[in-house]
Parts: structure tokens; sequence; C-alpha cells
């Protein structure tokens, strides 16, 4: 037998489903300013081991060079992944919801586990109530790098009028770095969000859509053990009187 269980809020859903497309803009346009001016490297001195957008891929696929469209739509979607991400973080407040998100000291052991479970090394899964160890660690983590996406972003925007935020950063060019590491955070956590929706299946895709799941209910088994009842104990008390009365009165007999 299957059920139907509540999983997601719709105030939750509305906040995902809002993100995604935000977010997504968010990276494109991104990626439209940092074009202009390509600059980051793994490497040291004059050795690159990686550089991020070689001219090959330029080259590949015609990349157009288009820093003024890329600052127009970063700095309009900026308000509204802020505000987005601002009224979700209330929300989890205010309804109780962060207790589900927020990780607590067996987190890490348990993300681990859930690893190893994915892996096909482990067997079974930690206990959990509405998210794993391994998807509070990752959505606490989405919620703090949307502060440093915000703090840092207003310092390459604006690094005079935020100087103290620019000092704590450590300064334009370090913020810079930090806001481009982040943007790398959050492409690696969508790729990996992505295919853990696929391993889940159609079922947590739906949650997320309907709010509910559908989930197998555990079988009730019902022993009834045969009872073996007197038949005294199937009459009523006038019942009783009446059926001695009819023996009292029956003629007896002696055996010849």
């Amino acid at each position: 037998m299957k059920k139907i269980v509540n999983k997601h809020p719709l105030a939750i859903r509305w906040f995902h489903w809002i993100n995604f497309p935000v977010l997504a803009i968010m990276i494109w346009s991104g990626l439209l300013i940092y074009w202009a001016n390509d600059i980051y490297r793994l490497g040291w001195g004059d050795k690159t081991l990686l550089k991020f957008f070689p001219q090959s891929f330029y080259d590949a696929l015609h990349v157009p060079f288009k820093l003024s469209q890329g600052m127009a739509f970063h700095f309009l979607f900026m308000w509204f992944f802020f505000l987005n991400g601002l009224l979700y973080v209330l929300y989890t407040v205010f309804s109780g919801e962060w207790r589900y998100l927020l990780p607590n000291r067996h987190s890490f052991i348990e993300a681990w586990q859930v690893v190893l479970h994915d892996m096909k090394i482990r067997k079974t899964l930690p206990p959990q109530i509405k998210y794993n160890a391994a998807q509070k660690i990752a959505y606490t983590a989405v919620v703090i790098m949307g502060f440093g996406s915000l703090f840092t972003g207003l310092v390459v925007y604006k690094p005079t009028q935020f100087g103290t935020l620019c000092a704590l950063c450590g300064g334009y060019e370090a913020a810079r770095i930090e806001h481009f590491a982040l943007t790398i955070g959050y492409v690696l956590f969508f790729l990996l969000h992505v295919s853990q929706v696929i391993m889940a299946g159609w079922n947590n895709f739906r949650a997320m859509i309907t709010g509910f799941e559908v989930v197998k209910a555990p079988e009730v088994v019902i022993d009834i053990a045969p009872t073996i009842v007197p038949t005294e104990a199937l009459l009523t008390p006038e019942v009783l009187v009446e059926t001695n009365n009819e023996i009292e009165d029956e003629p007896q007999t002696e055996a010849p």
C-alpha cells in the first residue's frame, strides 16, 4: 500500500523555483563581465596549470564580448537574488523550517555515510527526518555562499562606497577572486544537485513541484489466534436459568 506524505511547504517551493532561473541569469551575466577581463588561472609565476577559459574556448564557441549587457543584467537581477534569499532565510527562521536544514554535531559523520551509500559501499542510510546530513550541509553552505556573493559583489560594484566591507574582504582584488570562487561553487553545487535529483527519481522531484511525495505504507499484520469459548459464556444468565429448569423437569429414567 502507498500513502501521500506532505514534504515541502508552498513557500519553500516558490523560493526554490524563483532562485533557479535568477541564479542561472546571475552566473551567465557574471561570465559576460568576466570574459571582458579574463585573468584568472591556476599556477604560479609564468607556469599555468589551468586557464579557466583558454583562447580555444572563445574561438570554438564564438563567445560574444558584451560587457555592458552583462553588467546591466547582473546589477538588475542581483536584487531579485538578494530579496529571494532574504525572504527564504526569514521564512525558515519564523516557520521553524531551519530545524530540518541546520546541521548538527553528527552531520559531518553522517554525511560521509551518505556518500558511501551513494557510492554503493554502504547498504543503509543514516537516520533522517526530512533531509539527510549531506543535504543539510550543502543547503546551509549555499545560504552562506549567498551572503558571501552579496558582500563581495557590493565590494566589486562600489569599492569606495563600501570601503569597510572591502577591507574585510581583503581588498578589491581579493573580493573579486572570492566572488569568482563563489560562482564556481554555485556551478559545482548545481551539477551535484541535479545529479542527486536524477538519482533520487521522480518521486523526489515531484515533491518539489506538488509539495508531497508518495511513500510505501508499512504493512500491518493482524494475528488472530483461535480462542475456545465455553458454551456457558455464550449464553445469557436468563438462558442459563431456563435451560437448567428444563433439565430438572425432565423425567429421570433408571438404566435397566
